[in-house]
């Protein structure tokens, strides 16, 4: 059976009060309160079908029935849509099943087209149970607007924090991608820039050689101890991409466009993904050394042209790389030899969690977990709001947005939410993120560990400011 504390966390994510609980607990004491687990989706990137879910207060002791009222404009029910269950003259009734927690309602698009004139309205009229009550979130929207908010728990993947996770706000959605499956990642805007991969501890230093092949072990070697996160050296911060996200802050220089200008470069591919062995409260963020490879980048035409080869090799490898305006980056792997698919679309992601190469003050490039980027490159901008405003997070509205607060530096968020020596989240900060499209949203962070205190299993909510 699922315990009470169990419930009980759920239930905060959707309730705005419920009454606490004893262990003695019956069903005249307490509410049973029914309530939309989200506010909103958008149909527009949502799909042609998806669940609508419903949660509990509690374990539901006997059966039951919630009933929802359907309201719709400029949509029909049976002609543009339809549900699972059905609607009868405007309503739904969901049945409630003993020893269940949860309900969802399925919506079927019977019209692609259709835009962002339709709009769909559920609402809680009833729920015929014995002592309950209509509280928290008795309505849910289906509309082409930017999601209204609701919670989110990131995969990154437990201790070893194996995945990037790049989360868009508007449409709650995300996508996850192996720290380890890439590389190289070239900018797609108007500046000849090329990345490394941070979130393995990447480094790179420029050669006095324009010739790749002439490059060998022996004649690099002595900079092997240098070209690496983490050696608590502030000279190393020339060998890591500036943490700021200012695209003309790379490690490797500005491509030029006279071939002899551009030089060999040293590169440490940092380290594989951990294991997920650490104890409780750890992380297990670096497994095995990736090793190293030279690497020279011309431009040919308006692409970019990489040359690669392991250290010993006489001869090396080309490929051509495009730019591709719609992404920040058309991302590189060593592993494939090829393109790999890292980052949404520039426009469709706001934030990411990820492991990340942060700079120490008189310590040099220094390897943090936990950390939270926002889309710089595609216009995002972040502020810490507690900082300055003696509002909560319930309390701040769109009206007390300080503009003059936001930053550009990708760090806004960065690991201030967490406190790795408690394992908690500080209770106090919340942020607001304007995104790429001009929305704005406040967040603030519920977990940074799971149940049994490991680390890696992140939770935030956060709400649209409208």
């Amino acid at each position: 059976m699922i315990s009470l504390d169990f419930n009980f966390f759920k239930i905060l994510v959707v309730i705005i009060f419920i009454t606490s609980c004893s262990d003695d607990k019956s069903l005249t004491e307490d509410p049973f309160v029914v309530a939309f687990e989200e506010l909103s989706i958008n149909h527009l990137e949502a799909g042609s079908e998806f669940d609508i879910p419903l949660v509990y207060s509690d374990i539901a002791e006997i059966d039951g029935e919630v009933s929802i009222s359907l309201q719709t404009f400029n949509a029909v029910y049976g002609q543009d849509f339809v549900t699972q269950p059905s609607a009868e003259n405007g309503q739904i009734s969901v049945a409630i099943e003993a020893g269940q927690t949860s309900q969802k309602i399925r919506f079927q698009k019977l019209n692609q087209n259709l835009d962002e004139t339709s709009e769909i309205d559920f609402k809680i009229t009833q729920i015929d149970y014995l002592n309950s009550q209509i509280q928290g979130n008795i309505q849910y929207q289906v509309n082409a607007s930017p999601t209204l908010g609701g919670s989110l728990s990131p995969d990154i993947g437990g201790p070893a924090e194996a995945y990037q996770v790049y989360i868009d706000l508007s449409s709650k959605s995300q996508k996850k991608v192996q720290r380890d499956h890439w590389d190289l990642g070239f900018y797609g805007g108007n500046h000849d820039r090329v990345v490394i991969n941070s979130s393995i501890y990447m480094a790179a230093k420029a050669i006095e050689s324009t010739d790749i092949d002439a490059v060998t072990e022996q004649s690099v070697s002595h900079l092997k101890s240098k070209v690496a996160v983490g050696t608590f050296d502030p000279t190393n911060e020339a060998y890591v991409d500036h943490p700021d996200g200012n695209i003309e802050k790379t490690a490797i220089d500005e491509v030029k466009l006279q071939a002899n200008e551009n030089k060999v470069y040293l590169l440490n591919l940092g380290y594989e993904v951990g294991e997920n062995d650490a104890n409780s409260g750890s992380v297990s963020i670096a497994g095995e050394p990736r090793g190293w490879k030279k690497i020279r980048i011309l431009k040919s035409g308006d692409a970019y042209l990489l040359q690669y080869a392991d250290l010993d090799a006489s001869t090396h490898q080309e490929i051509t790389i495009s730019k591709n305006e719609s992404y920040n980056f058309n991302f590189f792997s060593f592993d494939t030899e090829n393109f790999v698919s890292v980052e949404p679309e520039k426009d469709r992601w706001d934030i990411n969690f990820t492991v990340f190469t942060n700079l120490i003050e008189d310590a040099g490039s220094y390897g943090y977990s936990d950390f939270v980027l926002h889309n710089r490159k595609a216009g995002a901008k972040a502020y810490k709001a507690d900082e300055i405003s003696s509002l909560t997070y319930n309390e701040f509205s769109l009206n007390d947005i300080d503009q003059n607060a936001f930053k550009v530096d990708q760090r806004a968020i960065g690991e201030s939410w967490r406190d790795v020596f408690s394992g908690q989240v500080f209770q106090s900060p919340f942020y607001v993120v304007q995104d790429p499209n001009g929305n704005y949203y406040k967040l603030r962070f519920l977990s940074l560990t799971n149940q049994d205190g490991d680390r890696g299993y992140p939770k935030f909510e956060f709400k649209l400011l409208e």
